[in-house]
């Protein structure tokens, strides 16, 4: 898995419109992501009856349901363009429907204190990635005993914090090593804050193995106007930055790479420690 390993999250912006969530396929692959998620909920299952008896607004919020038979093409077109799919469950038998078709799955950080949701996710063998945003320390351990009580054992940690958008002062990266310290596993950053400076920060000063951010494409996302959302242009030299490091890896084999090879021979001769060797010197004697 590459590091760090970029998920755009299409959240609610696809507009239940299935060509639509090719395009943020399409798009999250031309800049440089590694998964795409999506998140599957249906409203009367996802608030409770007294919440959407009185509020019109929560109601409105079944137009972002993504309807059940875009799974199988979504898959499709994000494994074609290179990309892991994935997408958040939001009631138990979502994590069913979602098996055939995700590469693992993540748990939003509203869920975090849902063990039901969490051991059906385990249960799965897949690979899971956790939000925990508002959570305390002593939350995040509990979900993590539910996950590996319930058999889970690939777990990647996401500090988070649910403010749309959260101001950098809020950001508390920190916490990614707090929590890397408490849980052996990999720990990375859910982005709110749309600010390229966080995400480095996350990655370079605390070693944020996954960032997750919000994505959308024309600034028309459902969501995009509470401010947490990124627009391509803005996140893809973000990414571009981080994938230009890479070349700078290496494979680790301690040898003369091309951008000194020819520099050996003017080091110090062990005979009497002066530069260049001695076969240079006796060359240029003849010049």
């Amino acid at each position: 898995m590459r590091n760090p390993f970029f998920i755009a999250e299409v959240s609610s912006n696809h507009a239940g419109d299935v060509d639509r969530c090719i395009e943020f396929i399409e798009t999250a692959a031309r800049i440089g992501c590694d998964a795409v998620k999506f998140q599957l909920f249906k409203i009367d299952q996802l608030f409770a009856p007294e919440i959407l008896q009185k509020s019109e607004d929560h109601r409105a919020r079944q137009a972002w349901e993504l309807p059940l038979e875009f799974l199988p093409e979504l898959a499709k077109k994000s494994r074609e363009n290179g990309l892991q799919f994935t997408c958040t469950p939001f009631y138990i038998e979502a994590v069913r429907e979602l098996e055939p078709y995700a590469d693992f799955y993540k748990i939003a950080s509203y869920e975090l204190l849902w063990d039901e949701l969490i051991q059906a996710c385990a249960a799965t063998g897949k690979k899971l990635v956790l939000s925990t945003g508002m959570a305390t320390l002593d939350e995040i351990g509990h979900a993590v005993e539910v996950f590996e009580g319930a058999g889970g054992t690939d777990l990647t940690i996401l500090h988070c914090v649910s403010g749309y958008p959260v101001p950098v002062e809020a950001c508390n990266l920190a916490a990614i090593e707090t929590i890397r310290q408490q849980f052996s596993c990999d720990v990375g950053w859910s982005d709110h804050s749309r600010n390229p400076g966080v995400v480095h920060r996350a990655i370079d000063r605390f070693g944020a193995s996954t960032v997750e951010f919000h994505l959308d494409l024309d600034e028309k996302g459902a969501e995009y106007a509470t401010g947490h959302c990124w627009l391509p242009d803005e996140i893809a030299p973000v990414i571009a930055a981080r994938r230009a490091l890479e070349a700078a890896d290496g494979n680790g084999v301690k040898e003369p790479t091309f951008a000194e090879i020819d520099d050996r021979l003017w080091r110090a001769d062990p005979s009497d420690g002066l530069r260049p060797f001695l076969e240079v010197r006796r060359a240029w004697a003849k010049k």
